[in-house]
């Protein structure tokens, strides 16, 4: 059997016994490889846009000998599936924006007719990701965070509409008074679309890792600024550190209200 890395193992451990999935962008097909070699799934379908790793994921699966169990097909996202012949769909390793244009087109063409489960793992803009979800009515019932080779990922998991514990599910989890930040529901709610709801309930140090490293991010971008001349880049450098103080009293408030998970 391979062996996934921690951030694939991740995904497949959100993946349910008997699912019927599609992985998205599969490259060497590593993923559904597993989910069938480890008797989660007992098919699965690759997609890959790229000749390169569709001919990579055609060669893993021919390797492993399951040519009959799954299917790999060259398309653009999920017009490589059938609406009705999955349950369930990853997609991973690309930017939010890009994760969130391939599920609205799916969605349009009717590709997520009958798939109750999306496993998501965008590489940057996550919260791209969760207001895609939120505005199509998909619950996000789990998130995980992990370091692997010193970057860091997030990955979130979705039921649909018909599978959430209730009709106020969303609006019960992106309220963040929990938080107990001096902010009105608004900014609260951008907060917690931008770093995670259940993230920023369940505390951690990777977490807290992540935007101490993005806080860094925008101080050198404010400080780059400070050589320009002019008012948008003064404005700009403005709601930058806005948004440092923002970050930062968020984590001030994990720090003391919320224990961290190890």
């Amino acid at each position: 059997m391979i062996k996934l890395s921690k951030r694939l193992q991740t995904i497949a451990d959100y993946v349910k016994r008997g699912a019927r999935v599609a992985d998205i962008g599969s490259d060497h097909a590593l993923l559904p490889t597993y989910l069938v070699q480890s008797g989660v799934c007992p098919s699965a379908i690759a997609g890959e846009l790229n000749s390169g790793p569709f001919r990579a994921a055609k060669k893993q699966v021919a390797d492993a000998g399951l040519q009959a169990r799954i299917t790999v097909r060259q398309g653009n996202g999920l017009a490589v599936v059938m609406p009705g012949e999955t349950d369930t769909v990853t997609i991973a390793g690309m930017g939010g924006s890009l994760m969130s244009t391939i599920l609205e087109e799916g969605y349009a063409a009717g590709k997520l007719d009958g798939v109750t489960e999306l496993v998501l793992q965008p590489n940057v803009g996550e919260d791209d990701v969760r207001v895609w979800l939120l505005e199509k009515g998909w619950y996000l019932s789990h998130e995980s965070i992990l370091e692997e080779d010193g970057k860091i990922y997030e990955v979130l998991h979705a039921v649909s509409r018909d599978a959430q514990p209730s009709a106020s599910s969303n609006e019960t989890l992106y309220e963040g008074s929990f938080l107990k930040l001096p902010y009105d529901k608004e900014v609260l709610h951008r907060v917690l679309l931008r770093m995670g709801p259940h993230l920023l309930r369940q505390g951690s140090p990777v977490l807290t890792a992540k935007w101490r490293s993005e806080i860094g991010k925008l101080e050198r971008i404010i400080a780059q600024m400070s050589a320009s001349e002019g008012t948008e880049s003064t404005l700009k450098a403005e709601q930058f550190r806005k948004e440092i103080s923002i970050i930062e009293e968020v984590l001030q408030c994990l720090r003391t209200e919320i224990p961290s998970s190890n």
